[in-house]
């Protein structure tokens, strides 16, 4: 085949007189070859207009596209590999060619079948893609993974990370709570994939069964919620890019935290410094396109959703609402009632009567019994061996006074009554602060007055005295040298004078 140079040489040949038939014996070209060249100013690429012959392939190719379309139903981990096929090729259907042969056929044929992708563009302030990224982080005790919610802004990519203790739907709706008061404004679409906390059904399109709660974040914030079609995860290529950066720069080293909020300072800090990046193919940065994005958004409503899910539940006689495996105590009025457990990312609230009856930690083990012990001070007074004979009361931990109260309160009225008093006692913490009760058995202790009906009515005595007054100074009056003007004591003596009797 003729280079560009040698098609130089014979037009310029040509141009200097040459004839054509001088000219292919000069070069040795033939005549043909010659005239292709003085007709173009450079030789045409190769092209093969037919496909090459495969006597050996060719009647297996048909078998080969059978295998390769059965491959399209069964799972991606367990289609066939070109070496896979080429085996069953040889040992099945006794082919004889090489493997060679075989992968390039395949790689040609899933080339023309490869999914191809139109470049997306998004208005700003249209739309926030939400996932999930997974970390590692070092705590005190040890190294554990942690699941982060990356909510990103598709036009301006800029994104918010925050570390969640579940991939529960509370924990999503607290962190997109948190995403939206982060950038002080919302998106007009939200689009997830497919999580089962979110989509409980995959219907037909882009329609979702949506879990309830999620969808009344969205009626609460006024944006749609939309969904990526199933295992497409090029929909949403900015949040899939903010996962990786997660992943290798922000949390790389492994970050060493004390602990969540500790994480999430960090992971805070590294998204307020991409404000000042440059994407590739922008001009603009991180932080100009999102004024853009803030001003297309929507505004914040005047109150945060209230990012929890909600159970009816009744109080049994144990004095507890039974929540996702766990129990939760409530106070002894409201036992076999109607209550409304409300589960926080971070907490549980019980609802009775429109107010909030109980709160505890939230408990994300199994089987577990979380318990106040100012819940069952009543039943306490009925049921006194529930002191010694129940987790709730062991487990108590109060200050050592408590203690001494109890050892010198059996010794002076016997084990049984002494234990009745203390009970008493421990009573008066439903009504008054636990400080204003340690204040009243010290007050007892100095006079050696040991006896519950006393402790009652010191602290009721306490609860009668006005709290005194605080005064806030401002912090920089405290480095504030104050001038105060000596007394003109003189005057004083001028009062006092007023109104004596004169002397003689």
């Amino acid at each position: 085949m003729l280079s560009v140079e040698d098609y130089g040489v014979i037009r310029r040949a040509r141009r200097d007189g040459m004839k054509i038939r001088a000219i292919a014996r000069e070069f040795h070209h033939s005549r043909r070859k010659v005239r292709d060249a003085l007709a173009n100013a450079e030789p045409h690429g190769y092209t093969r207009t037919q496909e090459a012959e495969a006597p050996k392939l060719g009647p297996f190719k048909l078998t080969i596209d059978q295998i390769l379309a059965a491959d399209e139903e069964a799972p991606r981990k367990q289609r066939h590999t070109a070496m896979q096929v080429f085996r069953r090729l040889r040992d099945e259907q006794h082919y004889a060619g090489g493997y060679d042969q075989v992968r390039r056929y395949i790689s040609g044929h899933r080339q023309r079948h490869e999914v191809t992708f139109i470049p997306l563009s998004h208005d700003p302030g249209q739309r926030l893609e939400l996932d999930f990224g997974h970390i590692y982080a070092d705590f005190p005790d040890s190294r554990r993974q942690v699941p982060v919610l990356i909510p990103t802004w598709s036009f301006s990519n800029f994104a918010f990370a925050i570390s969640l203790p579940t991939e529960r739907i509370e924990a999503i709706l607290a962190g997109m709570v948190a995403a939206f008061e982060f950038f002080g404004c919302v998106a007009r679409e939200g689009w997830w994939d497919n999580p089962k906390t979110v989509a409980l059904g995959i219907l037909q399109g882009r329609e979702r069964q949506m879990n309830s709660r999620y969808a009344a974040l969205a009626s609460h914030y006024a944006f749609d919620p939309l969904f990526c079609m199933p295992a497409a995860p090029t929909e949403k290529p900015a949040v899939e890019h903010k996962v990786y950066d997660l992943q290798r720069r922000w949390c790389t080293p492994v970050p060493k935290v004390k602990d969540h909020a500790d994480l999430n300072a960090h992971l805070r800090r590294c998204c307020l410094a991409d404000l000042d990046r440059t994407c590739a193919g922008q001009t603009q940065t991180i932080g100009q396109r999102f004024a853009m994005d803030k001003a297309a958004a929507l505004s914040l409503p005047i109150h945060a959703f209230d990012a929890c899910i909600r159970e009816s539940k009744r109080a049994d006689k144990y004095q507890t609402a039974f929540f996702d495996t766990n129990r939760y105590s409530v106070p002894r009025r409201w036992a076999f009632q109607a209550v409304t457990v409300k589960a926080y990312v971070d907490r549980v609230e019980i609802v009775a009567n429109h107010q909030v009856v109980a709160r505890h930690a939230r408990c994300y083990g199994r089987s577990q019994q979380v318990l106040d012990p100012m819940h069952y001070l009543v039943t306490l007074g009925r049921r006194p061996g529930a002191l010694d004979h129940s987790g709730v009361y062991r487990n108590w931990q109060l200050p050592a006074t408590f203690t001494e109260l109890r050892t010198v309160l059996e010794e002076r009225h016997g084990v049984h009554a002494g234990s009745r008093q203390y009970i008493r006692v421990l009573q008066l913490l439903a009504e008054h602060p636990q400080a204003r009760v340690l204040q009243a058995i010290e007050y007892c202790r100095t006079r050696n007055l040991w006896d519950a009906e006393l402790i009652r009515g010191q602290a009721e005595h306490l609860a009668l005295r006005p709290e005194p007054a605080v005064i806030h100074v401002p912090a920089e009056s405290l480095n504030r040298q104050i001038q105060v003007p000596c007394v003109d004591l003189s005057r004083f003596n001028q009062l006092l004078s007023i109104g004596e009797p004169a002397h003689a």
